[in-house]
């Protein structure tokens, strides 16, 4: 039987346990996307976990969605998570980026004027914080079939900074409504080319970037997170005959690359799930999703019980910067101030304390 705290070897890398920190929006970079020293500390402070996996990193500047977001497209963010990548391996642990492309979920105001694109030009409902306060989604550019290469470049000449700067890999960001999910979901992808209209066709972007990836700084670097059917930001997969066709299509295509891993958002015992899985065939990381909480009961009986081989925590994360360490212990955990979740200084980032001794 698998131990939650054993070590396991994943793609390019031999993890030292099986508890990942999940991808978590702090919002602490500059407002040119820089990584900070305060984000090094942040990041190695939680080096205990096997893996690390960060905030969304915008492969270029028309992908930022958030206020102080990081990047990996300037000569100085790849300079800043040097020395995040440096920090963290000075104590032993892994850490890989996650690309995140936020596609239409962003605002001009967010990232000195750059536009917004997406798969259609259908805007997401609703506001979005901006430094002069909550402002509507603008409608976004679809993007033309001619120019979608040059997006999916963006993504590979990301994790070649990502790799240069001594990040351990890269993970693509295809959930939670952001540009490949946007692709992926047919509420947000209305196009009749070559990229809409049928589970392979929507499903054609995401496995172009993700062989971009591959073939730019190796698959055994390369994870994925998914997420069907979570219907967030408006990317909405509501028929699940479809659902299942699109990321079966995905799935399908990606498994022959040898993938360090694939990362799923959602109960692991649903049928979809079980059957992506399955067909993947390589490492899996489970994120239940938001409610429960994962816990130390938790993540042990998903990996005891097969059903996954390493578990992503959030929360617990941000307060307990030695949950390794306290869940090994069955020590009591520091409670997090969701009111520091995003945006701000030290406070309710870097200053939660560890276990004395």
């Amino acid at each position: 039987m698998p131990d939650l705290f054993e070590p396991m070897t994943v793609g390019k890398w031999t993890l030292n346990n099986r508890i990942v920190m999940a991808p978590m929006t702090r919002n602490r970079a500059t407002a040119d996307g820089v990584p900070t020293d305060i984000m090094a500390t942040y990041y190695a402070q939680r080096a205990t976990a096997g893996l690390i996996i960060t905030e969304g990193v915008q492969p270029s500047a028309a992908g930022q969605g958030y206020l102080n977001s990081p990047g990996l497209h300037t000569f100085q963010q790849i300079e800043g998570w040097s020395r995040v990548a440096d920090a963290v391996h000075s104590r032993g642990g892994h850490i890989v980026a996650q690309l995140m492309h936020a596609g239409r979920i962003g605002h001009p105001d967010n990232k000195h004027g750059a536009e917004t694109v997406a798969p259609s030009a259908l805007a997401f409902p609703g506001d979005i914080f901006t430094p002069n306060g909550p402002q509507p989604h603008p409608t976004p550019r679809a993007l033309r079939t001619d120019e979608i290469p040059s997006v999916v470049q963006e993504f590979a000449l990301a994790a070649r900074a990502a790799v240069d700067a001594g990040l351990d890999g890269v993970e693509l960001h295809a959930a939670n409504g952001y540009l490949p999910h946007q692709f992926l979901a047919p509420t947000t992808n209305q196009r009749t080319d070559a990229y809409g209209g049928t589970a392979r066709a929507r499903a054609r972007f995401v496995i172009e970037v993700v062989k971009a990836l591959a073939e730019t700084i190796g698959s055994e670097r390369v994870g994925i997170r998914i997420s069907p059917g979570i219907n967030l930001h408006g990317a909405l997969e509501n028929d699940p005959a479809e659902t299942a066709a699109t990321y079966q299509a995905l799935i399908d295509a990606l498994a022959p690359m040898g993938l360090a891993y694939l990362h799923t958002i959602g109960d692991p015992t649903s049928p979809l799930l079980k059957d992506l899985t399955a067909r993947f065939g390589g490492p899996r990381i489970v994120s239940n999703g938001w409610d429960p909480v994962t816990d130390a009961t938790i993540a042990r009986g998903l990996v005891e019980t097969g059903q996954a081989d390493l578990v992503t925590v959030g929360r617990a994360f941000i307060a307990n910067p030695d949950l390794v360490r306290r869940w090994q212990d069955n020590a009591p955990l520091n409670q997090p101030d969701a009111t520091t979740f995003y945006g701000g200084d030290h406070r309710g980032y870097t200053d939660y304390p560890a276990l004395e001794g």
